[in-house]
């Protein structure tokens, strides 16, 4: 795998951040994490009291396609804010897109809001708010950071959104402990939902102030870039990849929320505790990539390659064994295998230009947002059509990836721009 580019000669050295700030950015993608991972495993039980006509699988659907909205939302506001932030400057962009975030959660709680259409509307709304928060917070850390600690800090921005997923179930837990002290007894799952949006959006608010006090405003020189003959070939498998397996990961994360209403003997506390594995594989995986400099040592397609056949590996057991032992080994499987992959895609992109970095990470974003997308209404009607196979057909895109890999090895370890100072 190449070096990530030193800052040219006659470059001037980006102000680092201060651990404050560091902090407060990884802040942004714990927040941001946190909201989607304890909201998802409420929306069967609130759709089904919003539509009491509903179906199992209408609500598996509905479920399915509002994750979908969500990412919509990422997929056209990512390559969007990205531009925007390397014109305007990346602070303004992040502080609107937490206020945002906070504004679309909020409004959820509005009983005139309340309906199927707007709730659609407003999911969408607030993945268009998060798209101006993750690829945006990676390129400011990529751009104030130097060369030497870039892969420890990327660590980092994946383990604040590891842990945020993580933290969701733990959200969920204290929202429905709070609404059975402020209700006894009936359906909480309404209330509970609500205090899961209200307890995301006082975090949220709670960084996005303490973002707007503390970030740097000063604009950085602009670069230009130097054409190479792998560069765009370099773009495209980066976007390609990352599409690829968000596409195969929201339909995982669907599917362990869905398995719940055709598993009568699996409780809500093992579908919490699946989510809270992923979430510790994926980030003991990430820990050992950058902490053990394994991308120094071993290329990147290598790592790739490895982790694409580990996720497969744990997909094909979900979709042929039903135990409960079987189902924990598949969750920790296709955990590694996304998490081996994942962090790869981010620290290559890392070595953009400055002048095209926001976009270069929106794009990564809106690529993962279309995966996602695609993902989350394709896991949706496959498991209301077959079930527990629709495991086994989530392994597809993850086959093509590894076909593209073996055929085309060189266009898996570049990274895909470089950059000099203006003349």
């Amino acid at each position: 795998m190449s070096a990530v580019p030193a800052i040219p000669a006659g470059m001037p050295e980006p102000q680092a951040l201060r651990p404050r700030q560091l902090a407060l950015l990884a802040a942004a993608i714990f927040v941001v994490s946190a909201g989607y991972g304890g909201l998802l495993p409420v929306l069967p039980a609130w759709l089904a009291q919003q539509m009491p006509q509903a179906n199992a699988v209408e609500v598996a659907r509905h479920v399915g396609f509002l994750s979908g909205a969500y990412a919509a939302g990422v997929l056209v506001g990512a390559p969007l804010w990205g531009m925007v932030s390397d014109r305007v400057g990346r602070p303004r962009i992040l502080v609107s897109g937490m206020v945002g975030y906070v504004v679309s959660l909020l409004l959820l709680l509005v009983p005139t809001l309340s309906s199927l259409s707007a709730i659609y509307v407003l999911r969408a709304a607030a993945g268009l708010c998060v798209a101006a928060v993750v690829p945006v917070v990676s390129a400011l850390v990529a751009e104030h950071t130097p060369q030497a600690l870039r892969a420890r800090r990327f660590a980092w921005l994946t383990a604040a959104s590891l842990i945020g997923f993580l933290f969701g179930p733990a959200l969920n837990a204290l929202a429905d402990g709070l609404a059975g002290w402020l209700r006894s007894g009936g359906n909480q799952a309404p209330l509970s939902a609500s205090l899961v949006v209200v307890l995301s959006a006082g975090l949220g608010a709670v960084i996005m102030l303490g973002l707007a006090w503390t970030l740097p405003v000063r604009q950085l020189p602009k670069s230009k870039i130097v054409p190479g003959p792998t560069r765009q070939r370099g773009i495209a498998a980066l976007l390609w990849l990352s599409g690829a397996v968000m596409f195969v990961l929201s339909g995982f994360e669907l599917g362990i929320v869905l398995q719940g209403q055709q598993h009568a003997n699996l409780t809500t506390q093992q579908i919490a505790l699946m989510f809270a594995e992923c979430s510790l594989v994926m980030l003991i995986i990430n820990a050992m990539l950058f902490f053990t400099s394994l991308l120094d040592k071993v290329p990147a397609r290598v790592v790739i390659a490895f982790g694409l056949l580990i996720g497969m590996a744990g997909l094909a057991i979900m979709a042929l064994h039903r135990s409960d032992s079987w189902m924990y080994l598949g969750v920790s499987l296709t955990s590694a295998g996304t998490g081996l992959v994942l962090p790869v895609i981010t620290f290559l992109a890392a070595g953009a230009t400055r002048q095209k970095l926001g976009a270069t990470m929106g794009g990564l974003a809106a690529a993962a947002g279309f995966g996602q997308t695609l993902g989350s209404a394709a896991g949706g009607w496959l498991f209301g059509a077959v079930a527990q196979q629709s495991f086994g057909w989530l392994t597809l895109p993850l086959v093509l990836t590894l076909f593209m890999l073996l055929a085309r090895p060189g266009w898996w370890g570049q990274q895909p721009l470089r950059e000099e100072a203006d003349a």
